[in-house]
C-alpha cells in the first residue's frame, strides 16, 4: 500500500513511517544523520522526504517539496520527523525556520539533536513561533538509526562495531587458512549490508596479506563506497594489493619510511603516522582521528589479533557475529585474548539483538 493511502491513528503510526523514511538515506547522507519525515493532515501522508547526501536538502525539505508537489497546502499540518529540525546555518539553512514559514501547525520528533549547533534550539524556535511540539516519539528507534551519530556528537568517536564469523566453536577459519566459507551466503550478503552503513571498514595488514580482500560493498546496491583503512604498525603493504585499488585508502602506521609512504601516496592512498610508546599503532588515537574526519560508524574485519587489541584498548562499541551450524575443531579463533586465571577478568558484554540469517545465527553484542 502506498504511503500516501495509509489512514495514520496515532503518533507511533505515523513516526514508524517517518523512520522507514529515514532508512532509504541508510548509505547516502553521512556525515549527517540519516532522517526521515512525513506531513499528516487529516489522518493522512500528504508529504514525505528523507536526507538528501551532503548539501542536499534535508527530510522536513524534502517531505515539505513532495506536499507541494502533490498539491497539498501545508498549513496547519503536523510534521513527524525522526530527529529534531535544525535551527543553524550549515551547507543548508535551518529547517526549523522553513517549518515555521510554511505554516506548520504542529511538530512531532522521536528525538532532540545531540548535534551542540541544535541540541534542543530547533524545537525552542518552533515553540516561540507557535508550533506546538512533541518529542520522545519511537526514541529508541530514532537513536538506534543514527547511533554513529549520535555516539560522535556526544564523544568525538565513531561508533565501532566489529564483525567476524565463525563455526560454534568459534572458529574463523581452519588451521592450514582455509576460511570459505563458514557462514552461508544469506549472511554473507548480510554482511555487506553492515559494511554498507558504515562510514569506513578497517582492517590489518595481515588480514590484507593473507586474504588480498578488496573489503568493498558488492552483495548489496549502494551509491557510496566506504572508505577503506589499513593498520599497518611497519607499513608493509604491498602497492599492488587490492584494498588500494581505485584510490582513497587511508593507511595507519608508525613508520616513517619516507620511500615506503612515497610508494603508498602513488598509489592514491594517504599515510597517517600514529605511533605509541611500542612502535605499533595507536589505536585509541586512530579512533579519536576518524572521530575529527566525521565518520559515524566504522566496521573492523580483521584478523585474531587486530581485533584483541582493538578489544583490550577500549575502541569497539559492538561485536556483529555470525555463527554458522557447524564445528571446525583446531583452527583460528576470533580474537587472540590472553589467558585469564579468573573469571572476575572476564570482558563483559550484553546481547543487544538474536536473530537467524538463512542457516546462521547473527548476535549483535555491546559491551558495557
Amino acid at each position: 500500500m502506498s504511503i500516501y493511502a495509509i489512514n495514520i491513528e496515532t503518533d507511533q503510526q505515523a513516526m514508524a513511517l517517518a523512520l522507514q523514511q529515514a532508512e532509504q538515506g541508510m548509505f547516502t547522507t553521512t556525515p549527517n544523520p540519516r532522517v526521515g519525515c512525513v506531513i499528516v493532515r487529516d489522518g493522512r501522508v500528504i508529504g514525505a522526504g528523507f536526507t538528501q547526501p551532503p548539501g542536499g536538502n534535508h527530510a522536513e525539505i524534502q517531505a515539505m517539496q513532495d506536499a507541494r508537489q502533490r498539491g497539498n497546502d501545508l498549513r496547519g499540518a503536523t510534521v513527524y520527523v525522526t530527529l529534531e529540525p535544525c535551527s543553524h546555518f550549515g551547507r543548508t539553512p535551518p529547517c526549523a525556520d522553513a517549518l515555521v514559514e510554511a505554516g506548520i501547525g504542529k511538530v512531532v520528533s522521536a528525538i532532540t539533536d545531540p548535534n551542540p549547533l541544535v541540541a534542543g534550539k530547533g524545537l525552542d524556535k518552533l515553540q516561540a513561533a507557535g508550533i506546538a511540539v512533541v518529542s520522545g516519539i519511537l526514541q529508541e528507534q530514532a537513536h538506534e538509526m543514527n547511533i554513529g551519530f549520535f555516539k560522535r556528537m556526544r564523544q568525538g568517536r565513531p561508533w565501532v562495531r566489529m564483525k567476524s564469523a565463525a563455526s560454534l566453536d568459534g572458529k574463523t577459519a581452519l588451521h592450514n587458512g582455509k576460511s570459505q566459507w563458514i557462514t552461508g551466503q544469506a549472511a554473507r550478503d548480510d554482511g555487506h549490508f553492515w559494511r554498507a552503513r558504515a562510514c569506513a571498514i578497517v582492517t590489518g595488514i595481515g588480514t590484507v596479506k593473507n586474504d588480498n580482500p578488496q573489503l568493498n560493498v558488492r552483495a548489496v546496491d549502494t551509491p557510496r563506497q566506504p572508505r577503506r583503512i589499513v593498520i599497518d604498525s611497519k607499513l608493509t603493504l604491498s602497492p599492488a594489493a587490492n584494498i588500494l585499488a581505485g584510490g582513497g585508502t587511508w593507511v595507519f602506521t608508525a613508520s616513517e619510511d619516507r620511500a615506503k609512504i612515497a610508494v603508498l601516496e602513488d598509489r592514491g592512498a594517504e599515510i597517517i603516522v600514529l605511533p605509541n610508546a611500542d612502535n605499533k599503532v595507536d589505536l585509541p588515537r586512530v579512533i579519536d582521528e576518524l572521530g575529527k574526519r566525521n565518520l559515524n560508524e566504522v566496521h573492523i574485519e580483521a584478523g585474531s589479533k587486530l581485533n584483541a587489541s582493538l578489544i583490550l584498548e577500549g575502541c569497539v562499541d559492538e561485536l556483529l557475529l555470525y555463527l554458522a551450524p557447524s564445528l571446525l575443531g583446531d583452527g583460528r579463533d576470533m580474537f587472540d585474548l590472553p589467558p585469564l586465571d579468573d573469571l572476575a577478568g572476564k570482558i563483559a558484554l550484553r546481547f543487544h539483538e538474536i536473530k537467524q540469517i538463512g542457516e546462521d545465527l547473527r548476535i549483535l553484542a555491546r559491551f558495557n
